[in-house]
């Protein structure tokens, strides 16, 4: 490297340390210049100046001057600098060169799965090493341990890293191999296909004879076939002839290790293994996990073409289990070996045995991942017509939007309808929060039934298996109804641990997370949501009314009638906001009147109301009678939906909980000049002797949770049914107060604001959305990601696009249009599915085009745009003008209607 100009600009010489270091890391091209700045002049000067390479870093709200001033990348924080990073394409994920610091990172988003099954993005020849992470999940498969914290016992369950199907090794003749330095990486470079599910990689290698060897691989995890993976490998000596050897498969001495703060828990969950080759190059391993007993079988298959070779000895140590094979390689001439994988657990149906089921699984498929790569291409196709959204905007938010679709149909594909797993927070990606299901599904599930409602239907059957464990719940807290965890794993109960390691103050604190009693409301809004949308009454009798009924039990018990005010209350809950599990001095007791929950609560109370009027009929009176209703209950429910209390300040702000106003203010500009990311104010003010109970701040959205799922309007609407004094104005003001005082320590916090922020400064919104767009890709809470992508983060992106500003909400049966799009967003299109039609929406800022695809089956859908009914028949069009008037407002007028007459445009 020539030449490498640093500007640190205003953000210190800690960043010029930060940047020199990962330029050099990447071997940069000769006189490569970069610069790093937080001012947009300085940003300017470097690219008027010719700079390779320009980064914003942006801590006050100015991503769009940063941008606008010719940042090539924005972040908050240099740490999160990844330079190796390619975003050329709005389909491929590229990394170039090998960046130890952020390694993990890499591999938690080049992770492949399909809903069953998920892979990290780990290098085969790697294992976990401080560096290298590699991991393999299967959806639901959870195991307890016993560890000793702090003294005591302590029991935790953990998705459970399953053996490492990827090992592969490589070695020039009898030299070391290159997992131990045999080999080492002259160049390398990454890309992962987004349209086609393919992990590719690159790697020019060489030995420490100077003997070069040219690697090119390639790897799927079937989307058509969800038990099946591949892993093809192609080599070319350069200028040389003789012996490759190669080192296949399966480590089953993994441990679960991806998460440093639970370095201190017990970690091995895999026992009992056992492996055996019941053909050449086929290995079989199958280990049992050592509290729940789940057996999981994964069979290898590794064959050797273009070139003669010859099996060796077989590699078997401390539960790694390896075929061993010597390859005749010619300089110039490539050699090809390919890896196919079979994993089945005795969770699966239709098997005898997990071993069995793996290896017939393993014998219909093809030998290459040539011959799995058509079915599995076609698959992904078939999902991408689905679940497209296209953005007519930057380059960057099109690439990131198709990474947040692709990680979640990973994680939460349509092999989930056939599974009994819900929705991990951090997908099949990594070990974060153990794998387990938190209320995320209110993110997720919203966009899945709007695509495939089928797999939404599977996700809350989840819970419902699961009503058992929450109505056990409540009991032993003496009420009826469900009460659902706050953390969920294999059976439902509550997984939230009872400490949080402190790794800024190196103390354990008490975790009272639990308190969020709101989990269940949002299992109840996801249950309407589904009705809505696809109508189906039967399943609404068998499952989703139950759900809400229970749900709506549980709050019905937990208020509190208070005959002074005429007003029910409820109190000892903590809210979506986490920073708050009690008043100053009580921690762990909990508020009063969270508006978040006291709204929603209500909310649901109605819904369950509406459930049985619904079903008016054989199946009301069936599920009166199975759920014991009484007719007392359905009367406290309508009051409760009417007389719930939510506080407000005295000048009209909604307040987060009773009390709320009386807190202290947070010295937010002292604390962000200390911190600088000041996300988590929990850690930061326990380690000062501090409590956030004490203040007036959130970690993430609360009250706006409520503007985020109910719109602006049906909020003030039931605010005004429930017999508060509102105004059109209360909304926005109480939006402005908490944009002030929200520390976005969680990724879904940025979502909400988004979301709310488009209702009022469509601006600010777009600006809010590219930062939640970001979180993942660059790592943006702190190095978070390498323990698993935040998925309901990613599923919120794509809400932001279609709820909020594209305006679409689904109420009572109908399809509503309220567009808002940011000036930045001149096109977007994507497709919805909605009592049984598929329709393609297509808008900008002057027409609203709706098309439906023919479906003899699918009745007729009422849309509404500003007020106005209109009826779209399958297999026709309705095109609505958008004009803007003067105030900013979107009034919409239908121009071309073939579905209807003009008199049915006005019903």
């Amino acid at each position: 490297m020539d030449q490498t100009e640093i500007n640190a600009g205003s953000t210190g010489d800690g960043a010029r340390v930060v940047l020199e270091e990962a330029v050099r890391r990447l071997d940069a091209t000769p006189r490569r210049v970069a610069v790093i700045a937080a001012d947009p002049a300085l940003v300017r000067a470097g690219r008027d100046g010719g700079a390779r390479l320009v980064v914003g870093i942006e801590r006050t709200g100015r991503r769009a001057a940063l941008e606008a001033a010719g940042a090539d990348v924005v972040l908050t924080d240099v740490s999160q600098l990844d330079l190796g990073v390619l975003r050329c394409d709005p389909w491929t994920l590229a990394y170039e060169g090998f960046d130890p610091a952020h390694e993990g990172h890499r591999e938690a988003l080049t992770t492949l799965g399909n809903g069953y099954l998920g892979t990290r993005g780990a290098a085969p020849e790697s294992h976990d090493d401080g560096v290298h992470y590699p991991g393999t999940y299967l959806a639901g498969v959870y195991n307890r341990l016993t560890s000793t914290v702090q003294g005591r016992k302590v029991e935790d369950e953990h998705i459970v890293n399953v053996p490492n199907w990827l090992v592969l090794d490589l070695r020039i003749g009898d030299g070391p191999w290159w997992s131990e330095g045999g080999l080492t990486a002259a160049a390398e470079r990454r890309e992962l296909d987004l349209r086609r599910g393919v992990l590719e990689r690159e790697v020019q290698l060489t030995d420490t004879a100077g003997r070069g060897l040219r690697l090119a691989q390639r790897r799927l995890v079937s989307m058509h076939r969800p038990h099946l993976a591949a892993l093809e490998t192609t080599v070319a000596p350069q200028g040389w002839s003789g012996v490759l050897g190669v080192r296949s498969g399966i480590d089953a001495g993994v441990v679960n290790a991806n998460v440093t703060e639970y370095a201190g828990l017990a970690d091995r969950h895999l026992t009992e293994v056992t492996a055996r080759r019941p053909d050449p190059g086929v290995l079989v391993v199958q280990a049992l996990t050592g509290q729940s007993r789940i057996a999981v079988a994964t069979a290898a298959r590794t064959v050797v073409t273009d070139a003669t070779h010859t099996w060796s000895v077989p590699d078997d140590t401390d539960g790694r289990f390896a075929d061993r094979i010597d390859v005749d390689v010619v300089a110039g001439r490539s050699a090809r070996i390919d890896k196919t994988v079979a994993v089945v657990s005795s969770r699966d149906r239709a098997i005898s045995t997990p071993v069995q089921g793996a290896l017939d699984e393993l014998a219909r498929a093809p030998v290459d991942v040539a011959g799995l790569l058509a079915a599995h291409e076609a698959a992904w196709a078939r999902l991408w017509s689905r679940f497209h959204v296209r953005l007519h905007a930057d380059r960057d938010a099109q690439l990131v939007l198709h990474l947040h679709l692709f990680h979640l149909l990973q994680a939460v594909g349509p092999h989930s309808a056939d599974l009994d797993s819900g929705v991990p927070a951090r997908g099949l990606h990594g070990e974060g929060y153990r794998g387990h299901v938190f209320w995320d599904e209110l993110f997720v599930l919203p966009v899945m039934t709007m695509h495939m409602p089928e797999v939404s239907a599977a996700l809350i059957e989840y819970r419902w298996r699961r009503l058992g464990a929450a109505r056990q719940a409540a009991a032993q807290e003496g009420l009826t109804g469900a009460l659902f965890p706050w953390q969920s794993g294999s059976d439902g109960r509550e997984e939230t641990p009872a400490q949080l390691f402190n790794v800024r103050s190196r103390r354990w604190m008490p975790d009272h997370s639990s308190r969020q009693r709101h989990v269940g409301l949002a299992v109840a809004y996801n249950a309407w949501q589904y009705f809505g949308s696809t109508g189906d009454t039967a399943w609404l009798a068998r499952r989703g009314a139950e759900l809400i009924v229970e749900v709506a039990r549980l709050f019905s018990g937990l208020a509190e009638y208070d005959p002074d005010d005429g007003r029910f209350h409820i109190a000892g809950v903590a809210g979506p906001d986490e920073y708050h599990d009690g008043y100053p001095g009580a921690p762990g007791a909990g508020v009063r009147d969270n508006a978040y929950t006291n709204v929603l609560a209500a909310w649901v109370c109605r819904r369950a109301g509406d459930a049985l009027l619904a079903l008016a009929g054989h199946d009301c009176d069936e599920l009166v009678d199975r759920l014991g209703i009484r007719a007392d209950e359905q009367t406290r429910w309508a009051q409760l939906g009417r007389r719930l209390a939510v506080p407000f300040h005295a000048d009209g702000v909604i307040s987060q909980f009773d009390g709320y106003e009386a807190l202290a203010e947070l010295e937010w500009d002292r604390y962000r000049a200390t911190y600088g990311n000041i996300g988590r104010l929990d850690l930061i003010l326990e380690a000062e002797g501090d409590s956030t109970n004490r203040y007036k701040l959130a970690k993430q959205a609360d009250v706006l949770m409520l503007v985020y799922l109910l719109g602006p309007a049906q909020l003030i609407d039931l605010l005004r049914d429930m017999g508060h004094s509102v105004t059109p104005d209360t909304v926005p003001r109480t939006v402005r107060y908490y944009l002030q005082r929200t520390a976005h320590g969680s990724t879904l916090s940025r979502v909400v604001h988004a979301s709310v922020l488009a209702h009022t400064d469509t601006t600010r919104a777009w600006a809010m959305f590219r930062d939640a767009l970001v979180a993942d890709l660059d790592d943006t809470q702190g190095g978070t990601t390498r323990e698993g992508i935040h998925l309901g983060a990613m599923a919120g992106t794509i809400d932001i696009v279609t709820r909020s500003f594209a305006g679409l909400r689904l109420r009572d049966s109908a399809l509503t249009f309220d567009p808002r799009l940011p000036v930045d967003l001149h096109h977007v299109d994507f497709e919805v599915r909605h009592r049984g039609q598929r329709i393609a929406v297509s808008l900008d800022h002057e027409r609203l085009l709706l098309e439906s695809c023919p479906c003899a089956a699918a009745p007729p859908v009422t849309v509404t745009v500003a007020g106005r009914d209109m009826t779209l028949e399958e297999g026709h069009t309705l095109e609505v003008a958008l004009p803007r008037t003067g105030s900013g407002d979107l009034l919409g007028t239908p121009l071309v209607s073939p579905a209807t007459s003009p008199d049915d445009s006005d019903r």
